[in-house]
């Protein structure tokens, strides 16, 4: 928990600082909120290296639908590497950009999760029978 408010102090205090630039030199905020978020991304990059550990228990309960949670674990950083990269883009001005990103992600997730929908819909035509 203190490292979330730690996390939360420096992007309050980073924006801050952004702003300040902003006023004089705007490439030096967007520069300043790129540094920002690359800290607090890595910061989430290092968290998730523990819900890792965490996943790897849960494969061992899993066996073959082991699949399944690396399909998971794709689709959880293709959002967040889309949604990080669309932010920075929306910062720097370039909102049409960030449209785009959002979109290749949402049909990367599609995509990715396509193999789970034939399973459930396989298993519902063996129901069925």
């Amino acid at each position: 928990m203190t490292e979330l408010i730690k996390i939360g102090i420096l992007g309050i205090l980073g924006v801050m600082v952004a702003v300040q630039f902003k006023a004089t030199k705007p490439e030096y905020g967007i520069y300043m909120g790129l540094v920002i978020s690359i800290l607090i991304f890595g910061y989430a990059v290092k968290q998730f290296a523990g819900v890792l550990e965490q996943f790897s228990m849960v494969r061992k309960f899993l066996g073959s639908g082991e699949s399944y949670l690396t399909i998971l674990l794709k689709i959880t950083g293709v959002t967040y590497i889309c949604e990080f990269s669309a932010g920075i883009c929306k910062d720097a001005g370039y909102g049409a950009i960030a449209e785009q990103i959002e979109v290749l992600g949402k049909l990367t997730v599609m995509m990715a999760g396509l193999p789970i929908l034939l399973a459930v819909m396989e298993q519902i035509q063996t129901f069925m029978r």
